[in-house]
């Protein structure tokens, strides 16, 4: 009989520490955490003000690294990239989603959801038809022109779902997504995540203090004393 071949998980964390220092002090914050993340996953994390969800976050991302342990994006150990590596990593194979949008004042709703094409040297007529078509899929085809000012919050998360889609990710990354919007916005924010983790297979990690959010996604996880635990389906 031919071997079962396990698929190489999104993300993997081994053992993760991380602490802070508050003046002559060493405060921890995270301690021994592990955490898998399988292609198709979406997994929400809550945890009380201060119990580690963003720097869990940021050390995923790659946008910090751990004081021990390892992150792993697809079987890479992020702590032996180099610097470029590592940004080459985070564009392609992870997309980023905050609590407030960070989209760029200036440029239209299709020019934010293609800059991460532009970034990584895909032609402006590609980019910008990429971008038409995420936005088209976040029920925004028809404020392609629009400039963020011009927008409803919930719109504005939105663009920067599409955004945080534009290069395919393997996994994205959400800090507190509807944490700025009213809970009728919210929702709807949600149900695309499910809807596009359904059609696309990407994973989704998302950070949230409000169950209403984290309580969706295929696991809910809790993060306190440093460490994740699970609160079932």
């Amino acid at each position: 009989m031919p071997i079962e071949r396990r698929a190489i998980p999104v993300l993997r964390c081994r053992a993760i520490a991380k602490s802070y220092r508050q003046g002559a002090m060493a405060v921890p914050v995270l301690q021994g955490l592990e955490l898998e993340a399988a292609p198709g996953d979406t997994i929400g994390i809550m945890g009380s003000s201060g119990s580690g969800k963003s720097t869990l976050l940021n050390l995923i991302g790659g946008l910090d690294r751990p004081d021990a342990g390892s992150v792993e994006l697809l079987g890479r150990d992020l702590g032996r990239l180099s610097d470029r590596e590592l940004a080459r990593a985070r564009n392609r194979h992870l997309g980023f989603v905050y609590q407030f949008h960070h989209l760029l004042a200036e440029f239209s709703a299709l020019e934010n959801a293609a800059m991460p094409l532009l970034i990584a040297g895909i032609p402006r007529v590609v980019a910008r038809r990429q971008g038409a078509e995420l936005l088209a899929a976040v029920g925004l085809g028809h404020r392609l022109d629009h400039r963020p000012g011009a927008l409803s919050g919930g719109e504005r998360q939105r663009v920067a779902i599409a955004r945080a889609l534009a290069n395919r990710p393997d996994c994205v990354l959400m800090d507190e997504p509807t944490g700025n919007l009213d809970r009728r916005s919210a929702e709807q924010v949600v149900e695309l995540l499910l809807r596009l983790n359904a059609e696309l297979g990407t994973t989704f990690v998302v950070v949230s203090h409000d169950e209403r959010v984290a309580g969706r996604m295929g696991r809910l996880l809790v993060l306190e004393d440093g460490r994740l635990r699970d609160a079932g389906p």
